[in-house]
């Protein structure tokens, strides 16, 4: 099998020993990917390169800058059945979930395409009379990017394009889980036109990750940390960070709430929850985990529901005849397996699904959840959701608050104002009002609060990320001085 090199100054190199890793596809346990181990030495070499290729790129005008970043959208549409057997072989993703990543990962990186216009400054009153202030975004210099499997091309581009947008040079770290994938990406960058150094990917064995990132963070030239993934990784991230004085954002773990008011349209709220919990097995950072439903509608909620959960059948993505796949490995799997026989040993009721047969995971709604389980409070990141039953809008909000997480969140009712007053109290991030937890656009301020990390990709949030904010003065004439 070819080995994926590591992509440095637009090279494809092997790593500095010669070392590689294996990506195991988690249906068949065949080999998926070999690639390239990095060592130290080589992600040191790529963040010179970036450093090296920081003053052109971050001089270049933002028409030469735009024209590549929208080359680049439509060169990864292009390579849309790569992606797909990609990621079916490397994360045992469906065909549907793939061409979506697809899909909103070309049009985040047309709104970059946009944003190269849109860096701009202000002329700040200056109490100094002839002085004429500043306030001046510049690139910051290089910044690494670490981006998950779970949602690879979408998630990865996102961790590269504004970057790249606002003159900044990348050092991309790819996940060990799919590096095929995230290479993908880099390629499709790299046939529009990126010139050499400016985006360079390295790969890393699994037990190698903790020193590769330590050191790339060290390294003077990065400037800036992105990290979408685990609150536990995030925290070792955003700890390392902080040692190196390095500004980091963060995109971590969440337990989504889904909100269910007495006079919700409670056909428009299944549909909306179902797709939320399910889409892409629930690994997605925003997937409905916890749905609050008020006891007046509960019965026929969960009734409605469970029956959409029991249509929704997982198998195989590679057969393509299955609207769910397969969760990323075993150690998932027995992992959702524990949480859900946790439950129901405690009283929960096992409305729809629980079916396990390795690696497949059938779509499971779990009602009458308490804070005893370990599901009430453990992210599941798999094809379950959970259901709290409450008798009142206040008891809804603090069940909805009751996480440490703060990401995505939703809240179903006819009374906009009501439910309007409702989102304003829940602590996420973003929330979304008669619509499902699962929701991503490119120009839009995405991120969380609490455990969910901090910071936002996005639009001109993603601007304010990605650049130095400086003051610069020009003074007109003669100055007085006291001394």
């Amino acid at each position: 099998m070819e080995v994926l090199g590591l992509s440095i100054g637009n090279e494809d190199q092997d790593a500095s020993d010669g070392r590689t890793f294996e990506r195991a596809n988690p249906i068949s346990g065949e080999v998926a990917t070999r690639v390239a181990a990095a060592t130290v030495e080589d992600a040191r070499r790529a963040a010179n390169r970036a450093a090296k290729a920081f003053p052109a790129w971050s001089a270049t005008g933002p028409g030469a800058r735009r024209k590549i970043l929208l080359a680049a959208a439509d060169k990864l549409q292009a390579k849309a059945p790569e992606f797909v057997a990609a990621m079916a072989a490397e994360t045992g993703a469906t065909a549907g979930w793939a061409m979506f990543n697809v899909g909103l990962a070309a049009d985040m990186l047309r709104e970059a395409a946009s944003l190269t216009t849109q860096i701009a400054g202000e002329i700040i009153p200056s109490n100094r009379p002839g002085s004429l202030a500043m306030g001046i975004r510049q690139a910051a210099g290089v910044v690494l990017s670490i981006a998950p499997w779970n949602a690879p091309v979408i998630l990865g581009v996102r961790s590269l394009a504004a970057p790249l947008a606002c003159g900044n040079t990348v050092v991309m770290k790819t996940s060990e889980i799919c590096p095929r994938t995230h290479r993908l990406i880099v390629d499709a960058l790299h046939e529009a036109g990126l010139p050499e150094g400016v985006l360079n990917a390295i790969s890393n064995a699994p037990d190698d990750a903790s020193e590769i990132v330590e050191a790339l963070i060290a390294h003077p030239a990065v400037r800036r940390v992105n990290f979408t993934g685990s609150t536990r990784v995030g925290r070792l991230i955003a700890e390392t960070a902080g040692r190196y004085l390095k500004p980091v954002l963060l995109e971590l773990g969440g337990k989504a709430p889904f909100v269910v008011l007495d006079d919700a349209d409670i056909d428009e709220a299944v549909a909306a929850a179902a797709f939320g919990a399910y889409m892409n097995q629930g690994q997605i950072c925003m997937s409905t985990e916890r749905i609050v439903v008020d006891e007046k509608v509960a019965d026929r909620f969960v009734t409605a529901l469970a029956a959409k959960a029991r249509s929704l059948e997982a198998g195989d993505p590679r057969k393509g005849n299955t609207p769910l796949g397969s969760v990323v490995d075993a150690g998932a799997a027995n992992r959702i397996d524990q949480l859900i026989r946790d439950a129901v040993s405690k009283g929960a009721v096992l409305s729809a699904g629980g079916g396990i047969d390795r690696t497949i995971v059938q779509a499971t709604l779990l009602d009458r959840v308490t804070p005893s389980m370990r599901i009430y409070g453990e992210e599941s990141f798999g094809p379950v959701v959970t259901v709290v039953r409450v008798g009142s809008v206040d008891e809804a909000v603090r069940v909805a608050n009751d996480t440490e997480y703060g990401l995505s969140a939703a809240v179903f009712g006819r009374d906009i104002n009501r439910a309007m007053a409702v989102a304003r109290r829940i602590e996420s991030g973003i929330c979304h009002i008669n619509g499902p937890t699962v929701h991503d656009e490119a120009q839009m301020p995405f991120g969380g609060v609490k455990d969910s990390g901090y910071g936002r990709f996005g639009g001109k949030a993603g601007i304010a990320e990605f650049t130095e904010l400086r003051w610069i003065t020009i003074q007109d004439g003669p100055l007085h001085y006291p001394i």
